[in-house]
């Protein structure tokens, strides 16, 4: 492959909405990602654990501490990709203020080309969102904070 090849390829990679691409072709092999997460959780790691929650929305997450103590968290059950809505250009599941019920689906999580609805196990409104769409999330991961009422 020549390397006006991989810059087409790339730039034509990077305008789509396709997050991952692996591209093997005899000796050649190219593996692009556009999970920014997973570049960011590496460094924040390295200084502290009090550090690490802060990388995907940086400062905003700070007050989440005290915040958490006065709701419910729903936390990933997996680690994937998280969605917020069920196709691109179509409304959330939920947003900050939704009223959400036990059992309603709050968002996908993505993993090995399975989609996993995560679904609300409290009644409550929708106080903060911990996550962004397309983040890279792990196990037990809060993805949102509710409140009970």
């Amino acid at each position: 492959m020549e390397f006006k090849d991989i810059q087409k390829l790339m730039t034509a990679f990077e305008k789509s909405t396709t997050r991952e691409m692996d591209l093997a072709d005899g000796d050649f092999h190219l593996y692009l990602s556009k999970n920014e997460q997973s570049i960011r959780s590496v460094e924040p790691s390295t200084t502290s654990p009090a550090v690490s929650a802060p990388s995907t929305k940086g400062a905003e997450e700070t007050p989440a501490e005290p915040v958490k103590s006065a709701g419910q968290l729903i936390k990933s059950p997996l680690v994937g990709t998280v969605y917020l809505q069920p196709k691109p250009d179509t409304p959330a599941y939920v947003e900050v203020g939704s009223q959400v019920k036990v059992g309603d689906v709050v968002c996908i999580v993505e993993a090995m080309k399975m989609m996993t609805e995560i679904k609300s196990e409290v009644a409550g409104t929708i106080s903060e969102i911990n996550v962004q769409n397309g983040d890279l999330v792990e196990v037990e991961q809060p993805l949102f904070t509710v409140t009970e009422g």
